[in-house]
């Protein structure tokens, strides 16, 4: 079921063949908003930019981006000066609010082809302070992305979870994987993923400061933690793993609150995952079926990827035909 929140677009939305929950008219601060619906379930919302006050001001977006689940937002733009600049839309990507549009037509796509990064990637205008700020905040190595993936629940995965992320990030990026401590990489038989102890990593690092990304295999090795930007924790969501996990850490999801969360090897349905979060109170930041490592082209690895900010270069006929169905431009 959806939510409608509408204001000078009322008339627009009266008719949009959707099954709705909840509709209010009016503007509400963002605040109100919030409160109302933080802790209420619903598929969607579609939300009439002008139903929020101070909406010109993107510190209003910003508060509601923090607040709420913006994959589940739809958000109707108008047609002011304020909110039709491409500055305006490229501070709404760097705030995870990926699906906008000016018009009807728009809504309904993103309602059945909700879009990732990529999907709005050539309205992103990043420069070099907000690009280091953002992309590359916190490492030492310069213009080098350095993200370490670690098994929450035991044996999630993430020795085959980095190898498949180096085998798809290498089609558009200079990437290598580094397993710390371990040799388990030897299998794969891929020449992108080395070995190396944690005494040896930070010159690992060094050597390969060149690359657009090295993936970190950390298998919980604290020293090789500390030399990360960032972490993927991955949790294969089967009963008796999450069970386990609740009796060894029952604060487990809590400390894990705002960081970037995977089930992995998930047979997990959308509606799973939506109660699984209920249940958990957390938030996971992509849900990630087993995957076939003979396939050549992962598409789900593919979309992780673009939800982690890489990009791949998409055809000039799929962005003009989304320029046309958002009405952006």
């Amino acid at each position: 079921m959806n939510v409608i929140i509408c204001n000078q677009k009322k008339e627009l939305l009266t008719n949009l063949n959707i099954d709705i929950i909840k509709t209010l008219e009016g503007q509400y601060d963002v605040d109100q908003i919030v409160e109302m619906f933080k802790n209420f379930y619903y598929q969607r919302m579609i939300l009439d930019i002008t139903a929020l006050k101070d909406y010109t001001d993107i510190k209003t977006l910003q508060k509601l981006s923090i607040s709420l689940d913006m994959e589940k937002l739809i958000l109707l733009l108008d047609d002011s000066e304020e909110s039709s600049t491409p500055g305006y839309l490229s501070k709404l990507i760097s705030m995870g609010i990926y699906n906008f549009t000016r018009n009807i037509e728009g809504i309904l796509y993103l309602y059945n082809n909700p879009n990732s990064y990529r999907d709005v990637a050539q309205y992103h205008q990043l420069d070099d302070t907000e690009q280091s700020n953002v992309i590359y905040q916190g490492t030492e190595v310069d213009y080098c992305r350095i993200i370490g993936i670690k098994n929450v629940t035991d044996e999630a995965g993430a020795t085959t979870f980095c190898h498949m992320m180096v085998k798809e990030l290498k089609k558009n990026y200079n990437v290598i994987g580094v397993e710390v401590d371990n040799n388990q990489f030897n299998y794969f038989n891929n020449k992108l993923l080395y070995s190396v102890s944690n005494r040896d990593l930070g010159k690992f690092i060094e050597k390969n400061k060149d690359k657009d990304a090295i993936i970190i295999d950390v298998n919980n090795n604290p020293v090789a933690l500390g030399m990360v930007q960032e972490v993927i924790y991955l949790v294969e969501p089967t009963t008796i793993k999450l069970n386990r996990l609740m009796n060894i850490k029952r604060d487990a999801f809590k400390e894990l609150s705002g960081r970037k969360v995977i089930l992995n090897k998930s047979l997990l349905s959308s509606k799973d995952v939506l109660e699984l979060q209920y249940e958990a109170k957390a938030k996971f930041f992509f849900n990630m079926p087993p995957l076939n490592e003979r396939d050549e082209n992962i598409a789900i690895m593919d979309t992780f990827l673009a939800k982690l900010g890489f990009l791949k270069q998409q055809g000039t006929e799929e962005t003009e035909k989304r320029k046309k169905i958002f009405g952006l431009f």
